[in-house]
């Protein structure tokens, strides 16, 4: 009888080999493609990046400027990035956000198979690149660590990175670093600082709609820009809030009211366009100290001197001066024409537009039409027209001084909702104007404009500009003869004179060519008459009043030549404004000082300022002075601004040929200078004195300063006051040039 293993058909004993060698080859295949992905994976992980780090994670964020109330006045960043919590993010928020990039960020462990599998075969299938499969984390993951390229390698590493931060991080910890990290358009980066310039607002105040249109930024933060693309923007906005209806997070109601919604922006003003002098000038002082990263990446808090209000009645103060010169002067037109430069209309942008426009601001705007009776103007996002009546202060007919493409000046009278805008025709031609206010108990900078237009001109004309002075150096001069024991009733006289020079004969004159005899110091000051100005001056000896100049703080080298007592020196407005705050300080001079306190990211303070104090004169001689600025305010060239409802002393400054008009004054509380002129030191034209260009600057804005405010009282000087100037004829050296007012 047979086996049961010799009765098997012999196909059967091949068949069982055959299998077992199908086995082992399939065994060696699993063994190679199982080292190869461990090789791969061991190339590709070398030199990956360790999420522990996140652990002291701290993304770059923007450095903030505090006015005086703790107002944000300005920022530096490279990535405009305000960091906050994982519940300062609504829920409305994170459900779009999920909702749109990552449905099952609340399940996976990091990676998402089931999307990369898609997303690969659809990558196979067109012929294209890895696509569309990553998760939150993996966008963090690359955001954080890895190149922007899209690759196999980058892929497999953003795949890595992703699986180690959910075994260390928590969803919330994950969330708030990804939302607190990634770029949203226009500079910004994170969804608070994106909230704050969309819609002005933080991001727990977002609405439904709101939200998806922020959550729908990620994909493509350019090409989906609200600002930019508001069509794009709206679709991919609805489409967000689709995915949130399909995935329960939202009503059909809810959804239907929000996609009908439109795009009610409220772009958040530039908070560096304020004072932007102001911001510059900080921001040189503390990339000085602490250098250029810290400042734009270090989060710095810096707590300014600066008043908001007070900085907004000052640029409102200059730009409505120079307006009214620019009227006094007649239209000059010379407007730029695009269209003649080449350029298509619906591709001019102007740097003004860059920041929203504000009722009562100044704005350049592009003439898109022009005929005879209108002509129809566009800034930014806004439209308005101007018929003949609004150019009437021209003297000239619409049609003949704007044309379709010139870029013209324009004050905004009202801003609609709907885009619409009336304005009012103005002009530039080139004409300049700076301020600044100081408070006298501590020498911080409540308000500074250093030119017309920052986008036009960074150079500032308080701190940079030496002009100058005119009339406004006198009060050196009467000071060193108080100091030396005068009155302000003692006399000099006021008649023709001439002194003696190496160059030959210096015969000066006053500013109304005429002569009034024996006149009280207080009254030469009062009127600025020039030749009691040089006698004094000349008795004194030009040399001791260089010396009082420089003890007010005047570092510009002063020659000395009489004529300098007439203000034939150039002097920037930084230091003659800080150097009149000596006369209602009671002699004393708080240097001026922008920054009152600077602390890190965590809260350390890095620096705290606090007033220096200089003695320059006695107390006697600030209070004798003071009233004498008084009298220059009440009886003199200044007599405008006795109507002002509170206490006021200063001087007015006029140079030859009109180039340059100052006013420098005070009141108790607070020391202000304003000049107005033109960069190239060119004539401002007749009677644009320091008492007709910069005096109304100066008094609009110490109407606004003191505006509810005690501005208080000078204190008197002393009653007996018994002392002579007496006329003196001595010779000096060679003249510079003559002030004129």
């Amino acid at each position: 009888m047979k086996s049961l293993y010799e009765t098997l058909p012999p196909v059967e004993v091949g068949g069982r080999r055959l299998v077992g060698r199908v086995l082992f080859g399939l065994l060696v295949l699993v063994a190679i493609l199982v080292g190869a992905t461990a090789g791969l994976l061991l190339v590709y992980t070398t030199d990956l990046p360790q999420v522990d780090a996140l652990e002291a994670y701290r993304p770059s964020s923007i450095t903030e400027l505090y006015d005086d109330h703790e107002q944000v006045i300005g920022s530096f960043a490279l990535q405009r990035r305000v960091v906050v919590s994982y519940d300062d993010f609504p829920p409305v928020l994170r459900d779009a956000l999920v909702s749109i990039e990552d449905k099952d960020f609340y399940r996976h462990s990091g990676v998402n198979f089931v999307r990369i599998l898609g997303a690969a075969y659809r990558d196979v299938t067109s012929g294209g690149r890895l696509q569309g499969a990553s998760t939150l984390t993996m966008q963090l993951a690359r955001n954080l660590f890895l190149s922007p390229d899209r690759s196999f390698h980058r892929k497999v590493q953003e795949t890595m990175l992703a699986i180690q931060i959910e075994r260390r991080f928590t969803k919330p910890q994950i969330f708030t670093l990804y939302a607190n990290q990634i770029a949203l358009g226009h500079g910004t980066y994170g969804f608070e600082a994106a909230s704050e310039f969309y819609f002005s607002k933080s991001a727990k105040q977002l609405t439904l709609e709101e939200a998806a249109l922020l959550a729908g930024l990620p994909k493509g933060p350019t090409v989906y820009s609200p600002i930019n693309h508001p069509d794009r923007a709206q679709k991919r906005r609805n489409l967000v809030i689709n995915a949130m209806l399909e995935d329960g997070k939202i009503t059909a109601a809810q959804a239907a009211v929000a996609r009908s919604a439109p795009l009610a922006l409220h772009l958040a003003h530039d908070p560096n366009s304020l004072a932007p002098y102001f911001v510059e000038e900080i921001r040189r002082y503390l990339e000085n100290k602490y250098g250029a990263d810290q400042v734009h990446e270090g989060g710095l808090k810096v707590y300014t001197t600066l008043d908001v209000d007070l900085q907004r009645a000052a640029n409102q103060a200059v730009l409505d001066g120079l307006a009214a010169y620019e009227r006094r002067h007649g239209w000059k037109g010379h407007l730029e024409n695009v269209v003649a430069e080449g350029m298509v209309l619906d591709k001019y942008f102007h740097p003004d537009w860059d920041d929203e426009p504000e009722v009562n601001g100044y704005i350049h705007a592009l003439v898109t039409s022009a005929g005879t009776g209108i002509a129809t103007l566009k800034f930014g996002r806004y439209l308005a027209a101007l018929g003949q009546a609004d150019v009437a202060w021209t003297g000239q007919k619409l049609a003949d001084i704007l044309k379709t493409g010139d870029v013209c000046y324009v004050r905004i009278l009202t801003l609609g909702v709907n885009g619409a805008a009336r304005v009012s025709l103005e002009q530039d031609s080139g004409a300049q104007g700076s301020l600044l206010a100081i408070d006298n108990a501590t020498g911080g900078i409540k308000a500074m404009v250093g030119g017309r237009d920052f986008n036009e001109s960074k150079f500032d004309r308080v701190t940079q500009a030496m002009r100058q002075v005119g009339s406004s150096f006198k009060p050196y001069v009467y000071t060193t003869i108080i100091d030396e024991g005068a009155s302000p009733d003692d006399t000099v006289l006021d008649e023709p004179v001439s002194f003696e020079t190496p160059s030959g004969p210096y015969s000066p004159h006053n500013y109304d060519e005429k002569f009034e005899g024996i006149i009280t110091l207080r009254r030469a000051l009062a009127q600025s008459r020039n030749i009691p100005a040089l006698k004094l001056a000349n008795k004194v000896g030009i040399k001791s009043v260089i010396d009082y100049a420089e003890r007010f703080g005047i570092t510009a080298k002063l020659p000395p030549y009489l004529p300098v007592a007439l203000g034939a020196a150039e002097i920037t407005l930084m230091e003659q404004t800080s150097a009149y705050s000596v006369f209602p300080n009671d002699g004393v001079r708080v240097i001026p000082r922008y920054i009152t306190r600077v602390t890190d990211y965590e809260g350390r303070v890095l620096e705290e300022d606090f007033p220096d104090v200089k003695d320059v004169i006695s107390e006697r001689t600030a209070r004798i002075m003071t009233s004498m600025l008084r009298e220059v305010v009440l009886h003199g060239t200044g007599i405008a601004a006795a109507k002002l409802p509170f206490s006021v002393a200063g001087k007015t400054g006029t140079t030859n040929d009109f180039t340059d008009a100052w006013f420098m004054g005070f009141s108790p509380t607070m020391t202000c200078g304003v000049w107005v002129g033109y960069d190239e030191k060119k004539s401002l034209g007749a009677k644009e004195t320091g008492a007709h260009a910069a005096l109304p600057i100066w008094m609009n804005f110490m109407t606004v300063a003191m505006a509810g405010k005690d501005a208080g009282n000078f204190q008197a000087p002393p009653a007996a006051l018994h002392a002579v100037a007496q006329k003196v004829d001595t010779p000096d050296e060679a003249p510079a040039t003559e002030e004129a007012h």
